[in-house]
């Protein structure tokens, strides 16, 4: 593979250099980007509530279970996530690169894998699990929060696509270990005063 003077790999310097010349000549998108790249894990949590809300109002309890393990998933993909960053050992653009725009403060850990785009990924994977009507906001969502990441120069575009990529595989494979010891406990909340939890009364 090809790799440039900083010992980078020359397309990802390349589409890196891209992206961040384009949030140069567009600064009327700084105010949005740096906000959605920031705090966009709001939007995401709300998702995630808004999910297993329609969940528990269906009725449907194999939906609901699936509901319950979306947050589950993030969290699992986000501790999965922290060893491969530190066996990468990859510096931030900022730090590797002269001359980068940064729109957001900087940060000491590592690129790769994005946690955020890996929270995005596993977020987009639960949502679809549940909903696929609401799975599709959450896959819009998240490929917008991986380009926010690359364009206030936090990320390198292959940090944030690893990322969505781990965050939604870690994600389906945890749900496939626990779907029915999941979905049994589930159902046994359903029989207890804890059933508004996971069903809506009717």
């Amino acid at each position: 593979m090809s790799t440039t003077s900083t010992g980078l790999p020359l397309l990802q310097e390349s589409w890196f250099r891209h992206i961040n010349d384009f949030a140069r000549n567009t600064t009327w998108l700084h105010s949005p980007m740096r906000l959605y790249a920031k705090d966009g894990v709001i939007l995401f949590a709300f998702l995630l509530l808004v999910g297993w809300w329609l969940a528990r109002r269906g009725g449907d309890l194999p939906r609901v279970a699936r509901s319950l393990w979306a947050p589950l998933g993030v969290l699992l993909a986000l501790a999965v996530n922290q060893p491969i960053a530190n066996a990468v050992a990859e510096p931030r653009p900022y730090a590797a690169l002269p001359h980068v725009l940064v729109l957001v403060s900087r940060s000491t850990d590592y690129s790769f894998p994005s946690d955020h785009a890996v929270m995005a990924g596993a977020v987009a994977f639960g949502t679809v699990l549940t909903i696929r009507s609401l799975g599709w906001i959450a896959i819009v969502m998240a490929v917008v929060m991986g380009f926010a990441r690359v364009y206030v120069g936090a990320h390198f575009p292959l940090d944030v696509v690893a990322g969505i990529a781990v965050g939604a595989a870690v994600s389906a494979a945890g749900y496939l270990v626990v779907q029915r010891p999941l979905l049994a406990l589930t159902s046994a909340v359903a029989r207890t005063p804890f059933r508004p939890l996971v069903e809506a009364h009717r």
